[in-house]
């Protein structure tokens, strides 16, 4: 059973609880490894991402932390890099790789808040072609890897956020499944694993993880490697459906990372 979650949200960005309140859980559930990896910082989000001054506050509670539950529990430091964030990624044991938002005229438009956004952006920006949004989506994910140098990418298809309750395009569509392979292929060149994330599956929008089926498959085919997260906002789902995903994973053949990050860009023993 895999007992390690490195996509973990606190309080200091979009997260309901504390970091130690999210250790204690992890204890709890029999945890080896802790991984938080809080929203960096974009100049278009007031309160879901890090500041310049949380930041600070940010990495002294999980040294803090760290240094209080040593031999107890890993607890490693780390950023989910939006695409789009104007810090830079460094200093951290490791970094996730995201796109959240398309940059279309003046306007940020997230593609996991509401359905409602994606059909504004379609109907303002692509004539009402959510195909182009999609394809507007990959090809800015096709880079996200060279602009964040991260250690993982995360969500890969997160633009279907809606797609089982409110269906906004054909996800079989020859020009859909042509932009996320040319994604697929582009950041297979750079070797970054990709998370397997269950986080959608926790907050009632999805019945499986990032990214689907297919994507999954044809990624495995070309030699990827990949991480199970739970991009967790609460204590509550951490590590959410690891255990049935790690089994219907292994049914495909799929052999999950679990030394992540194996070598940290800090490491345990330095501070951050």
């Amino acid at each position: 059973m895999i007992r390690c979650d490195y996509h973990v949200h606190t309080c200091f960005c979009d997260g309901k609880n504390s970091p130690e309140e999210l250790v204690q859980a992890a204890l709890s559930l029999g945890m080896t490894r802790l991984g938080f990896s809080a929203h960096s910082h974009v100049p278009f989000d007031a309160g879901g991402c890090l500041t310049p001054e949380s930041t600070s506050a940010y990495r002294r509670e999980l040294l803090r932390l760290r240094q209080a539950y040593l031999g107890k529990i890993q607890i490693f430091i780390g950023v989910e890099q939006d695409y789009d964030s104007d810090v830079p990624p460094e200093g951290w044991d490791y970094v996730i790789g995201s796109v959240h938002c398309l940059h279309l005229g003046e306007e940020y438009i997230p593609v996991d808040h509401e359905p409602e956004k994606l059909i504004y952006a379609a109907s303002r920006y692509f004539g009402g072609d959510m195909l182009s949004l999609c394809e507007a989506y990959y090809e800015k994910l096709g880079s996200v890897a060279e602009k964040t140098n991260c250690d993982l990418i995360g969500h890969f298809d997160l633009v279907t956020k809606f797609q089982e309750k409110m269906p906004l395009f054909d996800e079989n569509h020859p020009r859909y499944v042509s932009a996320w392979r040319r994604a697929a292929d582009r950041l297979l060149e750079s070797g970054v694993p990709f998370e397997i994330n269950t986080g959608a599956m926790a907050r009632g929008y999805r019945t499986s993880p990032y990214p689907s089926t297919e994507i999954l498959l044809y990624l495995k085919e070309r030699g990827a490697e990949f991480v199970l997260s739970g991009d967790s906002h609460r204590a509550q789902t951490l590590c959410w459906e690891f255990d049935a995903q790690e089994a219907r994973l292994r049914e495909m053949g799929i052999t999950l990372r679990t030394e992540f990050p194996s070598n940290p860009r800090v490491g345990q023993k330095k501070p951050v």
